[in-house]
């Protein structure tokens, strides 16, 4: 079977140097394209160069109509605003879709679901594998627990984070809901300070730490009447993220026009559905 042909959105960022530099060491890949915003000072230079490494030949361009000409696959941490216009040229033609863009709003996912009845995407607040498998565990801890264990998030990420919650406190938040029956939006507890009287039943609480260079760390706790149990996971290298990315990649081969989660790809979903 011939190589999967691969665009890189957002090549000059972190994700996208660490997804050029992982590409050519992973089997059954190449990188065909690589994306920036028009007004990169990076257009034009060789994106194996951009890294560090020795010239791959694929220039860093901002026409994302030309990078999807000739690739199977487009792997976008970006922006949401970019995500859902890159999402409709992507669904025109039949390119998947592998997204890991955080901040995404109600109406970005909506977006990204109506692209789907064309492509196959996957979407995840974090790409990878260890975390996703994470996000099992809390719903069937979630399910096993009840409301009557309070359910927290704890997450840690760099200094140069621009949300909060992370995408990836959200998935766990929505895998905790999820298996509560209840929706993460009226039963999230973001904000504490002052007098904010007794915990209220049912509420899924978020922290976000911030500061210096940690890649990322999420515990979730479930603190109960005499007992708590905590699980976690650390990133140690944002490698994880891209050679996650680059198996989502591969598993939309032969896959059918869908919405799907990294649960899909673990082979740990039933439904097929994010």
């Amino acid at each position: 079977m011939n190589d999967m042909r691969l665009a890189v959105v957002g090549a000059a960022g972190r994700m996208g140097r660490m997804l050029i530099q992982t590409i050519p060491d992973t089997l059954g890949v190449r990188l065909v394209a690589a994306l920036e915003r028009a007004d990169s000072p990076e257009i034009g230079r060789d994106s194996g160069e951009l890294v560090g490494s020795a010239a791959s030949g694929v220039p860093v361009i901002a026409d994302a109509e030309a990078a999807l000409t000739d690739c199977d696959a487009l792997i976008d941490f970006s922006s949401p605003a970019t995500t859902v216009t890159l999402a409709g040229l992507a669904a025109a033609r039949r390119v998947a879709h592998i997204v890991g863009t955080t901040g995404l709003a109600d109406e970005d996912l909506q977006a990204l679901i109506a692209a789907a009845q064309k492509t196959v995407i996957v979407r995840s607040g974090n790409m990878s594998l260890g975390l996703n498998l994470l996000a099992v565990l809390v719903e069937r801890a979630a399910a096993a627990l009840g409301p009557a264990w309070d359910a927290e998030i704890v997450e840690m990420h760099h200094r140069m984070k621009v949300d909060a919650p992370s995408g990836t406190a959200l998935l766990l938040g929505e895998a905790a809901a999820r298996a509560r029956g209840v929706s993460l939006a009226d039963h999230s507890a973001r904000a504490r300070d002052g007098l904010t009287g007794p915990r209220k039943a049912g509420d899924i609480g978020f922290a976000s730490l911030r500061g210096g260079t940690v890649v990322g760390e999420h515990t979730v706790i479930f603190a109960g009447a005499g007992e708590r149990l905590e699980l976690a996971h650390r990133a140690e290298d944002r490698g994880i993220f891209a050679r996650g990315a680059l198996a989502a990649a591969l598993w939309t081969r032969e896959r059918s026009p869908g919405f799907y989660s990294m649960a899909d790809v673990l082979g740990l979903s039933s439904a097929g559905t994010a």
